[in-house]
């Protein structure tokens, strides 16, 4: 059985249910980009041992949410409990074109404590994986100071032969400034066996607006796989130099946005680790991201999505 980990933060999502002028009802969840990405991945493949990499506090909501991590099938062996910290919260609003904006509070998240937890120990099961991936709001998380560490237990993962998998996922809120994150980043692409990056977010971060401008960066620190999201209407890859072109066809309703990036990662590496080709890797990938952003929240319906499932 293939083993992935999944490092980063799940939070408590809430999303308006209901809006008028008397009443604004909010719905409560689970979501947060790498849990969602490890969602995905084990309810398409769920052959794949998926295992998530998080710290969450001793709470109700805490207890509700691992309760809800193993409802999906996810291993918490690695799902770590604060005695002082609790998960993190959004919310969502959404426009008429179902693009989504955030309001966070997650200064005092135990996500942000997760290094403190990674002992030797837990290393030894780190190891035992086939896939790493973190993203670069997993970076953005974790306390600064505790950075250097992290990039230590990352090279015993690839000296391990753990293949290193690294989605930019910018978002500028969440750092001190772009040269801390360029910093950052620059040690996720040495270390990275597999990058999953957007234009969008190269054009935020790097002022790159082209795929060959993303292309080019990424290559020049060697990544063997390379899977650029240009947006809904193309993906490219390169593996082992040999470059693709994959055309996607574009979602007529859009309903909500807010996982696509992660839905994709998600099918594309169970696609991946199921020695599925690139061309079919991101066939499905595509059609899963474009079922979710036909759906309100992070996760899609269960039944629903597993019924699409069959289908891919």
């Amino acid at each position: 059985m293939k083993n992935i980990f999944l490092f980063g933060e799940c939070m408590i999502e809430l999303m308006t249910a209901s809006n008028d002028a008397t009443s604004n009802m909010l719905k409560q969840s689970f979501a947060g980009d790498v849990f969602n990405t490890a969602v995905y991945l084990k309810r398409t493949f769920p052959h794949v041992k998926v295992r998530l990499v998080t710290a969450v506090g001793k709470d109700n909501f805490s207890l509700d949410m691992i309760k809800y991590f193993e409802s999906e099938n996810i291993d918490t062996d690695l799902v770590f409990q604060s005695e002082s910290k609790i998960p993190g919260l959004y919310s969502i609003q959404l426009d008429d074109q179902g693009e989504r904006s955030f309001t966070y509070w997650r200064e005092n998240s135990a996500a942000r404590t997760v290094m403190d937890f990674i002992d030797e120990s837990a290393t030894d099961i780190l190891t035992s994986g086939d896939m790493f991936f973190f993203s670069g709001i997993s970076l953005a998380v974790i306390q600064p100071e505790a950075r250097a560490s992290f990039w230590q237990k990352l090279v015993q993962l690839k000296t391990a032969g753990v293949k290193i998998v690294f989605d930019p996922n910018y978002r500028a809120r969440m750092w001190k400034d772009k040269e801390e994150t360029i910093q950052a980043y620059e040690q996720a692409f040495k270390l990275a066996d597999i990058a999953l990056p957007g234009v969008e977010d190269f054009d935020s971060l790097y002022g790159i607006n082209s795929v060959e401008g993303v292309i080019d960066f990424c290559q020049s620190y060697g990544i063997s796989e390379l899977v650029v999201k240009n947006g809904p209407a193309s993906v490219i890859t390169i593996l082992d130099g040999e470059k693709e072109l994959h055309q996607v066809t574009p979602v007529k309703t859009v309903v909500d946005t807010t996982s696509a990036g992660d839905s994709f990662n998600g099918v594309y590496l169970g696609a991946r680790l199921a020695d599925a080709s690139i061309a079919e890797s991101v066939d499905k990938a595509s059609k899963a991201a474009g079922f979710v952003i036909q759906h309100k929240g992070a996760i899609a319906p269960k039944a629903l999505f597993n019924d699409f499932v069959q289908q891919l």
